[in-house]
This record gives C-alpha cells, structure tokens and sequence, in this order.
C-alpha cells in the first residue's frame, strides 16, 4: 500500500472514494482531507485490510466494497499459483480483512459473500482465471448493489423528511455519511444532498465528531464541495440548538443495525438519540439492508471497537493531553430501538416495532438484487425520484 498522486488538481467534484486504475485499486487517503487530496495504492486484499484498519478508507459501506475489490485483486495475482496455494491465500485474506474494523457488519458481509463465491467455484477446474474471474463479478456486483441501492434510500429518506412551512429544514447530522463513507452515493448525507438538488431549502448542522472529527474534516468538505449550507457546532452544543428549536430532524447512519432495531454507529449516536428523544426531534437511522444483521438479535450483541489511545490525545499530531493520560477510546456506541423514529433503506422507511419489517426488507433487497444479476430479467423497479441527487 502505497501513495500516489491524485488526478486532476483540486477535489472539486470528486464522486467516489476509490477507483481502479491500471491493475490497481486507488483510495482516497481519508486521514489527510480536508487539507489533501491524495490516492493511496492498494494491490490485494492484505493491502485492503490495512487502509481499513489504518482509516484511509472508512464508513461501513466503502470498507465492505473496498474489502471486495481488495479480494478480487489477490485472485487476479493469484491466477498461476496452485488450487491449494490460492486457497490459502484467499483465506487468510479473508481472515485479516473480517478483523479489520470487527463493528461495521458490512465488511464481514462483503467478505463473506465474495468468499461463497470462491467455494462455489470450487477446485475444479483448477483454473485461476476462472476463480479470478468469478471474484471479479461478485466484486463488481457488491459495488453495483451498494450505488443503486444508496440512490433508492436517498430517495425514500427524501419522501420521509418533516417539512418546514417557513424557512429552510434544519437537519443535524453525525459523522460522516456521504460517498466518502459508502461509494458513489451517500446515506444520511445522500438524503440531504437529495434534498438540496431537489431546490429544498436546507440547512445542515454538522457535529465535529471527536475524536476523529469525521464531521469536521470530512461532513463539512463534502457539503462544501455539493453547495449545501451548513455550520459546523462543537458536538456538545447539539443538545443546547434541540433546546432552542433549531433542529428539526437528525439524520445518522449504522455500521450494525440489530435484528430488533437496535443500531451501532459512531460513538456520539446514542446521546444524541437521548436528546432527541428528549426534546420531541425525529431522529432517522439510514442504513441500507447491507448493515441489517438479522443474526445479531439484540445490541448487547454487537462487539464495540476499541481503538488506539493517540486518536483521544493528540489532533493531527499535536498532543492535547498530559503524557501517560488513560484514555478509553470507543469507537462506536449503540442506540437503542426505543429512541430511534425510523430506519430508512433502499427498500422502504421501517418504523416502530422494526423486528418483522427488517427481515422483510433484507428479503426484499435479495430478491431485488438476485433479479437484476439474471440477464433475461426485466429491469428492477425503483421508487420514483432523482438517483442522482443523492450524490
């Protein structure tokens, strides 16, 4: 994994976190927006693993589509070796790419099916162009999946927002959640950027999001480059504009949504639901059905990553703490069921109790996606509305 120059000067317009280009995978190196943009060059799946450890790469969405890129290129490199060489190699992939970031269901998800998709090929033929080839399609296929389906959220979660007889809708948003963190379309910030190309009056609180500062760095540039109006608020004074009126709607996303509804996202989530909840705000989960995990019955359920103590210490390597200062460094909470208003997908809005109606839109989302894989099938029907607003 290696730099490279980004194309084109300046990130004005930029549509997607990562690109293949010349037998290689390039991503957007995340740590170093706003203030640069610069590719990182990614060869294979334990190349893969790293940026989605290392954070170059992140949100739930990106890291499950990067992590099967990532797999593709290790069977493309693997096409000479032997059937059972390849099998190694694929596994333990597999392995280092799963325990990368363990929250985000995502990742395991996209793994998971790029690897049934290796047993299904089997070893006979013992043909690597043939295992090769049969990644690159699944690969390709989760990244397909994940664009249509962010634009049919974007557009569900539009139809779902509160309206506002006078003056702009003031959503809050947390962490990030536009293409940086799911591809070509956002979640959360999709529906927002829906909005704003639909000529809604919008106006966008952006939470900081300590202690990685996702809002800051990387929230506000998106909008920034998309013309939305917005203003960045320490993450401690949401519960001071929800007092005064100020916030109409918050929009976050998942990286787990339980089988009951309840949802891990970004630490910060939860209190922000509390307060929410507190003082009368809709407050919307926007997920697609890729984050749904119907095998996690409960929250109590999801494992929480834990992650290095530097982040809590020091911003952009200055140190903002004593030395030798204990840290804890959560980098996901969850939100229960009870506080969330409605979960949007790309198959529908869920409302309270979600339990029956997830499983359903995951069915949903299956056959959906199975159909638009048989060339003879008619095209997939999708909601109404500007896909490509949601960008």
């Amino acid at each position: 994994m290696s730099p490279a120059p980004a194309a084109g000067g300046p990130p004005t317009g930029f549509r997607t976190p990562f690109r293949e280009e010349g037998g290689f995978l390039l991503v957007i190196d995340q740590r170093k927006l706003p203030d640069e943009l610069v590719e990182v060059e990614v060869r294979n799946a334990p190349e893969a693993a790293n940026a989605i450890r290392q954070m170059v790469v992140r949100g739930a969405p990106a890291i499950g589509q990067v992590a099967a890129i990532g797999l593709a290129l290790s069977a493309e490199r693997a096409t000479e070796t032997t059937a059972i060489a390849r099998r190694a190699i694929l596994r333990a992939a597999a392995a280092a790419l799963r325990a990368a970031r363990p929250t985000a269901v995502n990742l395991g998800w996209a793994v998971d099916r790029m690897m049934a998709r290796f047993e299904a090929v089997g070893d006979l033929p013992e043909d690597g162009i043939a295992v090769a080839a049969a990644l690159r399609d699944e690969a390709d296929a989760i990244v397909t999946e994940a664009t249509t389906d962010h634009g049919r959220l974007a557009v569900f979660g539009l139809a779902a927002l509160p309206v506002r007889e006078f003056g702009p809708l003031r959503i809050l948003t947390h962490c990030n959640t536009g293409p940086l963190a799911c591809g070509q379309f956002g979640t959360a910030l999709g529906i927002v950027q829906a909005a704003h190309h639909a000529e809604h009056e919008v106006k966008v609180w952006v939470d900081e999001t300590r202690p990685y500062l996702q809002g800051a760095r990387l929230t506000a540039w998106e909008l920034e480059q998309a013309g939305v109006p917005h203003t960045l608020i320490p993450d401690v004074a949401a519960g001071s504009l929800m007092a005064q009126g100020e916030v109409d709607v918050v929009l976050v996303g998942a990286d787990r949504v339980a089988a009951n509804g309840d949802t891990a996202n970004k630490v910060g989530t939860y209190p922000l639901a509390v307060l929410a909840a507190r003082h009368g705000v809709p407050f919307f989960v926007c997920a697609p059905t890729s984050s749904i995990d119907l095998a996690t019955p409960d929250g109590g359920a999801i494992e929480i990553e834990e992650r290095p103590a530097d982040e809590v210490l020091h911003i952009r390597g200055v140190r903002i703490a004593p030395a030798g200062t204990d840290v804890r460094n959560p980098a996901f909470d969850v939100t229960p069921a009870e506080l969330i208003t409605a979960i949007v997908t790309e198959e529908g809005v869920i409302r309270s109790p979600f339990a029956a109606d997830l499983a359903e839109k995951v069915a949903a989302a299956n056959v959906r996606h199975a159909a638009a894989r048989r060339p003879s099938a008619p095209p997939a029907a999708a909601p109404s509305g500007p896909l490509e607003a949601a960008g």
